[in-house]
């Protein structure tokens, strides 16, 4: 793909944020319809959480294959030649959930987490924002999500949400793991993990072997955006979404991932840079 185009990722919608007090679609309904709007602004991939549909219940997440299933088709359906890109994250041994949701959804990518995290937050008083939890991520669980993934002819995104992480995706690699290129995600900005600071980025991509595909995940509010254009202006692809980020880069409240794309795709122009067509991007991971 020419270097001068930017693959970009909306991530639709996460999970926990109550969405009776924030933007985050929860039905297929309004999947689709907020999918489509960041595809019009330029998003090539949708990457997708699943939430449970009960009514007062959708700020909590689901592995129901017809949940999936559902909400897959109504994105593919208004967004016709999208990419998604299903999430995998779950805390425990037990991965029958997100295998299910892959197997009934047929991604062509899905995020794998490729390290152990300690994923923490403080309120201001000092007290957990939530109960300590530890991510768990070992290599069993990882070998298992890649050897699934590489059955079903589905992409891995190495999720790396600490320097070590960052530098184990290299161990995967020449351990026979995962294949190249790799496909590495810098999340960036959670508490208990690697900061969102711009001069961190040439000393993470100094860790990464050559070809690897990289993109920055930027948590938190609009001080994530001077990220993400030094990670357009070093070569990084892009992402954002209410999953990631309620905030404008002007420091107001997003309607929506329509208007987050669209700030996304202006900051790539703005440095030189041209959102890929999904058809672009499908041509680049079907040559891998």
């Amino acid at each position: 793909m020419d270097k001068n185009k930017v693959v970009v990722t909306c991530s639709l919608t996460g999970v926990l944020t109550n969405p009776a007090q924030h933007p985050v679609p929860v039905t297929p309904a309004e999947m689709a319809a907020s999918a489509k709007e960041a595809f019009d602004a330029g998003a090539s991939i949708m990457h997708v959480h699943f939430r449970r549909q009960e009514p007062g219940m959708g700020f909590l997440p689901t592995w129901e294959p017809e949940v999936a299933s559902a909400i897959v088709a109504a994105i593919r359906e208004a967004c016709p030649g999208v990419i998604i890109n299903n999430t995998t994250g779950v805390v425990g041994a037990d991965i029958a959930g997100p295998l299910a949701c892959l197997d009934a959804t047929r991604p062509e990518m899905a995020a794998m987490n490729a390290g152990t995290l300690n994923y923490l937050k403080l309120k201001s008083d000092g007290k957990w924002a939530w109960p300590p939890m530890l991510f768990d991520n070992p290599i069993a669980k990882i070998e298992a999500f890649l050897a699934h993934m590489y059955a079903n002819n589905i992409v891995p995104e190495c999720e790396c949400f600490d320097t070590g992480i960052v530098r184990s995706v290299g161990l995967l690699q020449r351990a026979g793991l995962l294949r190249a290129p790799a496909h590495v995600s810098f999340v960036m900005g959670v508490e208990s993990g690697m900061p969102g600071k711009t001069e961190w980025l040439p000393l993470l991509l100094a860790e990464l072997e050559p070809g690897t595909q990289w993109q920055t995940i930027g948590i938190g509010r609009e001080e994530v955006w001077k990220l993400h254009r030094a990670t357009a202006e070093l070569g990084g692809n892009l992402r954002t979404g209410v999953e990631d980020t309620f905030y404008l880069p002007d420091g107001s409240k997003t309607t929506g991932n329509g208007a987050l794309i669209e700030a996304m795709v202006k900051m790539a122009r703005e440095v030189g840079r041209e959102p890929a067509s999904p058809a672009e991007v499908r041509a680049a991971l079907q040559a891998e």
